[in-house]
């Protein structure tokens, strides 16, 4: 349009108060991700998951169930179903652990690349609309579908043992209901960063995520070879799943096996998110210069 012509009217409608424009990104992506229907298979098999969870609680304090299988059945039952802190970790934390880090590596490498790729971040960027905003609004999207099948069915699952299994197994448990929404929102932040980081330095998506398999498996291998050469433990801090393993088995207060004191878990988680956060400040740009 000439500016001549003297037509153009800025825009006059009320203005979304700055510490709330980041949910503009988070609002039109979740909406594409929802359409695709191979994506939707996943929070399914984790919803099944818990359904199956919850059987299993429902099951040994069901009276019925009990009766038909004796007093002999009812101590096997007892036996095999002790809802503590190794059921939660092995049968809670650990599956959606996992699922989490596969829908990531789906829906992770899009986030950023996409933006980078056709030269997009400047039209963000010329907005009342700063770089934190950017990464917080792409987090966000990350951050709402991993919850859902995260700590939500989690913490719904540890509520369900909770009022069937009475006060007493909440005096006895009540860490398991803080070490679930803390653990797994730790590791969502992690997955954020590191998706975010990877996508805004490799933008074909399918190498972005090998690179985060290798991130997070590579260090396994990576760690034993140092440990062996070295005769160390403390290169099993780049382990990011180990250092997970770690953290969680602390807040579950079970015992937590590895040569590192558990501390040295959320530093290095800790140390991992930061370097991503510092990638990301040096990539992302309202330009970038092409040498």
């Amino acid at each position: 349009m000439a500016v001549y012509e003297r037509t153009y009217r800025s825009y006059e409608g009320p203005l979304t108060p700055r510490r709330w424009r980041f949910l503009v990104l988070p609002r039109y992506a979740i909406e594409e991700v929802f359409r695709s229907k191979l994506f939707l298979i996943l929070p399914t098999l984790g919803l099944l998951w818990m359904i199956g969870c919850c059987i299993a609680v429902y099951l040994p304090h069901n009276s019925k169930i009990l009766a038909t299988l004796g007093e002999e059945g009812s101590a096997v039952a007892a036996g095999l179903f002790q809802f503590g802190p190794r059921f939660f970790l092995g049968w809670v934390m650990l599956p959606y652990a996992s699922l989490s880090l596969v829908i990531s590596m789906i829906l992770g490498p899009a986030l950023v690349s996409a933006d980078l790729r056709n030269n997009g971040l400047p039209l963000y960027l010329s907005r009342p609309f700063g770089r934190w905003d950017y990464v917080l609004g792409k987090a966000t999207v990350l951050f709402i579908i991993l919850s859902a099948v995260t700590w939500i069915p989690g913490l719904l699952l540890f509520l369900f043992q909770a009022y069937l299994g009475g006060t007493s197994w909440l005096g006895d448990n009540w860490h398991i209901g803080i070490a679930i929404p803390v653990g797994f929102l730790a590791w969502i932040v992690l997955l954020c960063l590191l998706n975010l980081a990877i996508s805004a330095y490799v933008k074909w998506k399918p190498v972005a995520r090998i690179v985060l398999l290798l991130v997070c498996f590579g260090t396994f291998p990576l760690a034993a070879v140092i440990n062996f050469n070295l005769d160390t433990q403390w290169a099993n801090t780049l382990n990011i799943l180990l250092m997970f393993n770690l953290m969680v088995r602390g807040l579950l207060g079970m015992g937590a096996p590895g040569s590192v004191p558990l501390i040295w878990a959320w530093i290095s988680l800790g140390a991992f998110c930061a370097f991503s956060l510092l990638l990301l400040s040096r990539k992302l740009r309202a330009y970038e210069v092409v040498r």
